[in-house]
């Protein structure tokens, strides 16, 4: 029912910034909380950060804590991701992810973006 369509990932330098966009199709982006996930090649899949369905809450990954933001304008039907202070250890392509209410797993994905962090 979801449709998610990343851009804004890219080459930049450490200490550098990124901003990921995130676009859904469908009429009930709201109902999902919404999340971004990242992969490095020969490592599984991590968690980045999630937020709530209203945007009023969000968890963040140790890794990630206090140098990446997440947001959400569901009038858009978008989420974003600020990441600032980047890092060499941040190179991975990046995926965001819609996660129903009341369950656990996240549903649906959108395709990637790669980010690579040079030093």
């Amino acid at each position: 029912q979801v449709q998610l369509v990343e851009s804004g990932g890219g080459l930049v330098q450490a200490g550098g910034s990124l901003r990921l966009s995130c676009a859904a199709s469908g009429r009930t982006f709201s109902s999902y909380a919404m999340g971004w996930f990242r992969q490095a090649p020969g490592k599984e899949r991590e968690f980045v950060v999630v937020i709530s369905r209203s945007g009023g809450s969000s968890h963040y990954a140790d890794s990630v804590k206090d140098r990446f933001t997440i947001s959400r304008d569901n009038a858009k039907n978008m989420v974003f991701l600020q990441m600032n202070s980047l890092k060499p250890e941040d190179t991975a392509v990046y995926y965001c992810a819609a996660q129903r209410v009341g369950v656990r797993e996240y549903e649906y994905w959108g395709q990637g973006t790669q980010v690579t962090v040079s030093s």
